[in-house]
């Protein structure tokens, strides 16, 4: 056997370098003279016109690699999903069993040790079988086979030339010549070892099962190595016509097949009598393992394996354009290493499952979507569907709901008061504090109101229609501080905040932070004053980016999912590093961090948070769209619940429950927030968990010591805001009317 690997599976070698020997005139002397002249009885005319297509056929051809699956991977080496056109596992020589050999040899070309490439004894014969009787008999040996398949396979990946067997079944005598000149010169180039190798790792075996490994392991589940001699007779009996004798679609004609190869390896003395009769007396035995293509198969996170998948389509580094990069994708073996934890996936999975069951009648869809801040590294990636295009199925879609349009997603989903936090650190940069007062009093704004906006063309927007604006909450409609406002989600108090700025302000932090619409992936508008209260539609992978910076300081990341890109031959493809920058001061993040570190712990964890945690509830009008998004140090996670054909709030009239339960009001806090809390307080502790930077001109003496034991927040004339009694938060939260002609944006606690 060979003792080193086939060219055919290095690095710029296959056909390429085989053909380097193809301009020899004396090969082609040889081959007019020895394989010309049989053809000769047929007619001058024919002989002549051999020694011509002779003379024309190329000597080299243009190298093009053996079609290989790729692989996507988890971060510590898991599978998640292979892509073939042809599913092929090559392998070495040694790791073939002598039995499969021996069938292969017996059955196609017993004197393949013999001959230079072209058996004249063997053509002679057939020349002779064909001219005298009705049945055509092949005499092509393993090495003009081997190139046959080569050829094949340079068609199907540039899509020029033509396929060496024609639209008949027949091959011409150009066809023939070349096949023949080209054996000859693989003899030449490889030994025969190398040849009987590659033969075995490119030839149809069924389906799109190609070479030996591939074929034991879908037949029988076993390696190339383990096949007895009925296997390899089956396997070698397929040869002739793949599909024809394929031992799962037409088992019978496979099993007679398979002891024709039997006979021919008891003739040529590769198995004794004794071992032609057990095989001979032996069923086929199969069992089938059928591997799915594509991320419809993939063992966990299929929708993040199309994130995944879209994210190579979409990048030139693969490919040209996007035919060529599926191409490559489906034949080029690539080995694609990602961001996605396992654990954290499957943590994540179980959650939006069992917050809502797959097939639940409410229809409702919840998702977890993680991002690690410094990174910008997707950690996971669930919703309570399965990845599935036959939608007429509940529960199933491939609709990702995770992320953007361009990403395989939807329009995205309206971020309620989850863009709070946002507007604050406006503030603070425009030179405000998180305690200072706003009058929340205001509940209607005129259409003719101004809303200084310098971004835009008047430098200033109005709302379309008169906007009335409500609170949950009952006495919110008064003077408070900033930071309670939006600790008790108060529409009013961050309307009256906005309103004291330039809007453009506010749409400054959200497009550093990356904050777009999932629709058109553009940034936030400011023409209409209700995006404040979060009426645009956004993915909940924004959402964890952008809140991700909270979590580090002011330092955002673009969302990554790829870590390397490698081929079978080792060459690295170039994927984006980490790609973050510093854009809030870490103080002004410290501050927001003042109140987001009380709703996280203080509301949603009940004051018993596992580690230092903070975040942002968020809901829209009629609860069709509920957040929890909040961060430790190291993890940061939106969690979002919501309905895109109905809405939440509707089901309580119609007695629809959610997960078996009726709701009298549903908010971020419902369901979206406990989701939040169980996944972080199982995936937390395996990232950061350090405490939160303290802001440097902080007014509080403890880290807990904000916005929740205020008097309410509540100020007159006069009064200090930052003493008083403590209160309780609120069971429920806000949402808000129409903004203007704008969507409903609103919010909760």
């Amino acid at each position: 056997m060979a003792s080193r690997k086939s060219p055919l599976f290095d690095t710029a070698t296959t056909v390429g370098k085989i053909m380097s020997f193809l301009g020899v005139s004396a090969l082609c002397g040889l081959l007019a003279a020895g394989l010309i002249f049989p053809l000769a009885a047929s007619g001058g005319a024919a002989a002549a016109a051999g020694t011509d297509i002779l003379e024309d056929i190329p000597a080299e051809l243009a190298e093009e690699p053996l079609s290989v699956p790729s692989y996507i991977y988890a971060s510590d080496g898991t599978e998640l999903a292979t892509f073939y056109a042809e599913n092929r596992q090559p392998v070495a020589l040694e790791d073939i069993s002598q039995e499969m050999i021996d069938a292969i040899i017996a059955i196609e070309d017993e004197r393949f040790y013999q001959h230079g490439g072209v058996d004249a004894r063997g053509l002679s014969r057939a020349l002779v079988h064909n001219a005298t009787s009705d049945s055509q008999q092949g005499a092509s040996t393993l090495t003009q086979q081997y190139v046959n398949n080569m050829l094949i396979n340079a068609v199907v990946l540039t899509g020029e030339g033509r396929l060496t067997i024609s639209g008949t079944g027949q091959k011409t005598y150009a066809d023939k010549l070349r096949e023949m000149k080209l054996a000859v010169a693989v003899e030449q180039e490889m030994t025969k070892d190398e040849i009987l190798e590659g033969y075995l790792n490119i030839v149809l075996l069924g389906g799109r099962t190609y070479g030996v490994e591939a074929a034991a392991q879908y037949y029988w589940g076993i390696p190339a190595s383990e096949l007895n001699a009925a296997q390899s007779a089956v396997l070698a009996g397929m040869v002739q016509s793949p599909n024809g004798y394929n031992p799962e679609v037409n088992p019978e004609a496979s099993q007679g097949r398979r002891d024709v190869v039997l006979g021919a390896m008891l003739d040529e003395g590769a198995i004794s009598q004794e071992e032609y009769d057990e095989a001979i007396a032996s069923d086929l035995g199969l069992e089938i393992n059928r591997e799915e293509v594509g991320c419809v198969s993939a063992s966990m996170a299929p929708y993040f394996c199309d994130y995944v998948r879209r994210e190579i389509l979409a990048s030139d580094t693969f490919g040209p354009d996007e035919a060529a990069r599926e191409e490559l994708l489906d034949r080029g073996g690539l080995r694609i290493t990602t961001t996605l934890d396992p654990d954290a996936q499957t943590v994540a999975q179980d959650e939006v499952e069992s917050t809502i069951p797959v097939t639940d009648e409410s229809g409702a869809v919840a998702t977890l979507t993680s991002v690690e801040p410094g990174t910008g590294n997707i950690l996971s990636m669930a919703q309570n569907r399965v990845f599935d295009p036959d939608t007429t199925q509940r529960g199933r879609t491939t609709l990702n709901y995770n992320v953007g349009s361009d990403a395989g997603g939807g329009g995205g989903f309206q971020a309620g008061s989850s863009l709070k936090p946002f507007v604050v650190a406006a503030w603070i940069e425009e030179g405000g504090e998180t305690d200072d007062v706003v009058d929340a009093s205001v509940d209607e704004w005129a259409n003719t109101e101004r809303w200084e906006a310098s971004c835009l063309e008047r430098g200033y927007t109005t709302a379309e229609d008169v906007w009335d604006v409500t609170n949950v909450e009952e006495n919110s409609n008064r003077r408070m501080t900033i930071d309670y406002g939006v600790y008790f989600s108060v529409n009013t108090a961050t309307l009256a905040t906005a309103a004291e700025m330039d809007l453009c302000a506010i749409t400054d932090v959200t497009d550093r932070l990356g904050i777009r619409t999932a629709n058109d992936n553009q940034g936030l508008s400011p023409v209409n004053p209700s995006f404040v209260l979060g009426s645009g539609g956004v993915s909940p992978l924004t959402q964890a980016a952008a809140y991700a910076a909270f979590a580090d300081d002011g330092n955002y990341c673009e969302p990554r999912a790829i870590l390397e890109v490698t081929d079978t031959h080792g060459n690295e493809y170039d994927v984006p590093e980490a790609n973050c920058e510093q854009v809030i001061d870490e103080d002004v993040v410290a501050q927001v961090n003042d109140t987001t570190i009380n709703i996280a712990e203080g509301t949603v964890a009940a004051g018993d948070p596992p580690f230092p945690m903070a975040g942002k509830t968020g809901t829209n009008d009629y609860a069709s769209s509920t957040w929890f998004v909040g961060y430790s140090s190291g993890v940061s996670t939106a969690s979002w619940v919501g309905n895109t054909e109905r809405v939440l709030d509707g089901y309580n009239n119609n007695r629809v429950p959610v997960n078996g339960q009726r709701y009298e009001e549903f908010f971020g806090s419902t369901l979206a927030a406990p989701m939040w809390l169980d996944y972080m307080t199982d995936v937390g502790g395996d990232y950061d968990t350090s405490d939160f930077r303290e802001a440097d001109d902080s007014p509080y003496e403890d880290r807990r010591d904000r916005a929740r034991y205020r008097d309410g927040g509540t100020v007159s004339e006069g009064d200090d805001p930052d003493t008083g009694d403590s209160v309780e938060s609120p069971e429920g939260g806000g949402n808000s009317n129409n903004g203007g002609g704008g969507n409903n944006g609103g919010d909760d606690n």
